[in-house]
């Protein structure tokens, strides 16, 4: 009977939720006028899967606290170990592809499930400079995305500048843009520093929108050249990649092409966070993240920390923008709303702040579950066929942050371990003094 009450609150609360989003639907009737379409059933059963989920749980017994570990700076093996694991895996995706698939199937899954989620998994790296290490919440690291998407787009068209070229330059800008986000949130935190990197997002949107002399508006800017290897284009001429190696034209080559590329990115994304981790500024991102206080009470400059996060996350930020648009070969503002940034911070979250594996395989889990979600055609033959699995992606996405943060509040890979704890820092002043530097 104890457990009966939470249950009946949990499916109230799910009524509450579901209402307004499966509850509903609007149609259009015959006479072309937009209705209302009750789908009762849809939220009958929403309250089922709550009340007998909240009943499961409450028959599950109840888990003692464990003891902390000790934080180290080393990550355990077993994180090591799904780390190598993964790395494999990701540099023979596009092989396995191949041979399970064939090159007309293998297309899709190199395109979709590799070079889309590693998009992301560049992305999450960089804003997990910002928000994990520095402990600053961005809503609106979409605009540095659009910024190295718009700086490539209008260099290579406009001026003929080459995708090599444009990439560092696309960084650049987008640093310099995290730079000038950094100045007005100096002395704000929390809620009120979320509100305004929000605000810019939008800002730069609305911008890439109006500036439509610049920018051509909503309808973006189409016919973006194509990233070549080493001067060699992937086409169908003799002077191009596949006729260079003697090998018969596909399409596939310029997929596996920007695969190899956005990984080379993300691994360059990986291993510059590392290593600033174990620099002096990496140590002051994590001291800013614990206490800001503390950090201006020890004498740290906290502006420059804050602004060298905002520029290091939005460079990134940057990088994947210009890679974005030369995969794509086309930009406009509806591709850089706010629904990006919160996908981006979404990964980031169910990641765990601070944690590069975790950040990707959320990103594997989010990205890969929404491509894998248009494959289920056969639930048009059940819900009818208007009926589309992707338009629940954040619905999905919302469950899961719910999830987490009831049962692990941390993300998947708790990891927050500083990189010198109070025990490394006290037995290295013991050694100096025993060797007479103390």
């Amino acid at each position: 009977m104890n457990a009966l009450w939470p249950a009946l609150r949990a499916a109230l609360i799910a009524a509450g939720l579901a209402f307004p989003v499966v509850a509903l639907r609007t149609d259009l009737n015959m006479d072309n006028q937009l209705v209302l379409e009750p789908r009762w059933s849809w939220m009958l059963a929403a309250m089922a899967l709550a009340f007998f989920g909240k009943l499961a749980l409450g028959a599950l017994p109840a888990r003692k606290p464990k003891a902390a570990p000790a934080q180290t700076a080393e990550p355990p093996a077993r994180t090591k170990w799904i780390a190598r694991a993964g790395l494999a895996l990701i540099a023979l995706w596009p092989f396995l592809a191949l041979f399970f698939a064939g090159p007309s199937g293998a297309l899709k899954w190199i395109d979709n499930y590799g070079v889309q989620i590693l998009i992301y998994v560049m992305l999450a790296w960089g804003l997990n400079i910002v928000v994990g290490l520095a402990g600053l919440l961005d809503l609106g690291y979409v605009a540095f995305y659009a910024v190295g998407a718009y700086a490539y787009a209008l260099l290579s068209t406009q001026y003929g500048v080459s995708f090599w070229i444009c990439l560092p330059l696309a960084g650049i800008l987008a640093a310099f843009w995290g730079v000038l986000l950094g100045f007005p949130v100096l002395r704000l935190r929390g809620d009120y520093l979320a509100i305004v990197t929000l605000a810019f997002g939008e800002i730069i949107r609305i911008v890439l929108t109006n500036f439509s002399s610049l920018t051509n508006g909503d309808a973006g800017i189409a016919s973006i050249p194509r990233a070549t290897f080493f001067g060699l284009p992937f086409t169908a001429g003799p002077n191009g990649f596949a006729a260079f190696f003697g090998l018969k034209f596909s399409p596939i080559h310029r997929i596996v092409f920007l695969y190899y590329l956005i990984l080379a990115l993300a691994l360059l994304t990986n291993f510059v966070t590392l290593r600033l981790r174990r620099l002096p500024i990496g140590r002051a991102w994590e001291a800013l993240r614990e206490d800001e206080i503390a950090c201006r009470a020890l004498g740290l400059d906290t502006t420059k920390v804050k602004l060298t996060a905002f520029a290091l996350g939005a460079m990134f930020g940057g990088f994947a923008g210009a890679f974005f648009a030369v995969r794509q070969g086309f930009v406009s503002p509806s591709s850089f709303n706010f629904m990006e940034s919160a996908t981006i911070l979404a990964i980031v979250v169910l990641g765990g702040r601070g944690s590069q594996i975790g950040v990707a395989l959320a990103a594997v889990a989010i990205i890969g579950g929404s491509e894998i979600l248009r494959e289920f055609d056969f639930l048009k033959t059940i819900f009818g066929p208007d009926f589309d699995p992707t338009q629940y992606r954040m619905l999905l996405v919302g469950l899961a942050m719910v999830a987490m943060m009831n049962w692990r509040p941390r993300g998947l890979v708790e990891t927050r371990a500083p990189t010198v704890s109070f025990g490394q820092a006290r037995q290295i002043g013991a050694d100096m003094v025993k060797e007479g530097h103390g």
